[in-house]
């Protein structure tokens, strides 16, 4: 008889939580009544907030309880943050990739739905093609965050008195978007301290680290300007899962198969992302997706970005050998500073870049790997792949290094991506995330005595051969 009690209970317990799972998404849901169902798969247009979702209910929220020193005496001697910019605006290739699409809906769809009705009767197209990227004021806010939460996150070392001597560093791409975001990161912490405008700290630009991906001669012939390079993503926009989202978006806007290409796809997925990631709206064109169909968008987007910039070849992540250098040479230079007993003379480095100039440092350091290449025809198997550019790449993605004193020259290194602690690919069976400087060191001994940047980019070289890498 206690035996059927027993179950009995098991049942109706087992039933009430999953009656208070329910309500809770359907409290999410009524709490964002502006987040589009595919928001969690724009990729590299994706916010911030949808890889920390925490952050949308308080944007300076920070956790400090995720960093597990192993003694309570670390204490950090110097961090290097290398930052994707802010928020931007689409650039002139995809301004007019959407105008043909709005074009095309003015004109030839037809239906008797709401969103609809909005799109062509309401929603005008305001994109234009001089905003070519620029940083957006959600994009000030982004890095003006940023920059409170990683003080927050490290409040020793990013701290006013720092700022005021001198010993934070910062470092941009030339490209609009990164100078206006780096400016904003410096905003979010004299605002925050209250330092006057007419204190100003300085930064340097400096292409050839935040934009190497131009100057290597292999990568930019081989790869960047070689159209068979993403031949993996063109199949897979040709292929049946492509084909059944370009299917059911011409049912959906009641037009003719031929009319919704790929490129039309594409700009109605990036019309939605920009919407949201500008303005924080649930734009009428995110109703032309249900979420598989964002999960091959993003899958397609995924592609492009692991055969261009990820894994899909060698040159890919080698060409940020020179910032690999440039970061670890900085590492070093702050361990035998405080290890001879001087002050650390750059405590805080803060290097702002691209997508294009996170990557493939990731990529370099071997975060974010899988077991199997990403190829066109392994999709379904792929759905639970670690490289997923909407975690990796928001915009303001950040890679963090910091380097602790744990006492008796115990020198450790914690990295973070994204704010969220990861362990060095080849050291994560020690179970630690925060493994010892020169165990790191070791872990990339090989890329640390080679990967000269002159040679793998074969800046001297006339000929050469596209390698892919060995997943």
């Amino acid at each position: 008889m206690w035996s059927a009690f027993f179950w009995i209970w098991i049942i109706l317990y087992l039933s009430a939580l999953n009656t208070l799972n329910a309500l809770n998404k359907l409290t999410l849901l009524k709490e964002n009544p502006n987040i589009p169902v595919i928001a969690k798969y724009f990729g590299t247009k994706g916010r911030y907030e949808e890889v920390n979702p925490y952050l949308i209910r308080n944007i300076l929220a920070v956790n400090r309880s995720s960093l597990q020193p192993p003694s309570p005496q670390c204490r950090e001697i110097h961090l290097t943050a290398i930052i994707r910019h802010g928020t931007r605006y689409p650039t002139t290739k995809n301004v007019k990739k959407m105008q043909k699409l709005y074009k095309l809906v003015q004109s030839s769809a037809r239906g008797e739905d709401c969103w609809l009705h909005e799109i062509l009767t309401q929603w005008t197209m305001w994109y234009t093609e001089d905003m070519d990227g620029r940083l957006v004021q959600k994009g000030v806010e982004d890095l003006k965050h940023l920059a409170v939460r990683l003080s927050k996150l490290f409040p020793t070392i990013i701290s006013e008195e720092k700022l005021r001597g001198g010993l934070i560093k910062f470092i941009t791409s030339s490209k609009h978007r990164c100078v206006n975001s780096t400016l904003s990161f410096k905003a979010g912490l004299t605002e925050m301290w209250a330092i006057t405008a007419d204190m100003e700290f300085q930064h340097a630009v400096n292409d050839a680290l935040m934009r190497f991906f131009d100057k290597c001669t292999k990568f930019v012939r081989d790869v960047d300007n070689n159209p068979s390079a993403l031949s993996e993503m063109d199949k897979f926009t040709q292929g049946p899962e492509m084909v059944r989202v370009q299917q059911k978006i011409a049912d959906r806007l009641n037009v003719s198969y031929h009319l919704i290409t790929y490129d039309m796809v594409e700009a109605a997925f990036y019309l939605c992302a920009y919407e949201f990631a500008i303005k924080t709206v649930n734009s009428p064109w995110c109703r032309l997706f249900d979420e598989i169909d964002g999960q091959v968008m993003e899958y397609a987007l995924d592609l492009k970005q692991f055969w261009k910039r990820g894994y899909g070849y060698d040159i890919n992540s080698k060409s940020s050998c020179i910032l690999f250098h440039d970061v670890f040479s900085r590492l070093d230079k702050a361990v035998n500073e405080h290890n001879s007993g001087q002050a650390v003379n750059e405590a805080v480095t803060v290097q702002v870049g691209h997508a294009e100039t996170l990557l493939p440092l990731l990529t370099l350091l071997g975060f974010f790997k899988d077991s199997e290449t990403l190829t066109s025809t392994n999709y379904a198997s792929q759905r639970e792949r670690s490289f997923r550019t909407s975690r990796m790449l928001p915009y303001a993605a950040n890679l963090v290094l910091v380097l602790f004193d744990c006492g008796g020259r115990d020198i450790r290194l914690q990295p973070l991506v994204n704010e969220q602690p990861v362990v060095f690919p080849g050291l994560a069976d020690r179970q630690e995330s925060m493994p010892l400087y020169e165990d790191v060191k070791r872990q990339y001994a090989e890329l640390l005595n080679g990967c000269d940047y002159e040679t793998v980019c074969e800046l001297f070289k006339p000929g050469y051969k596209l390698k892919h890498t060995n997943v």
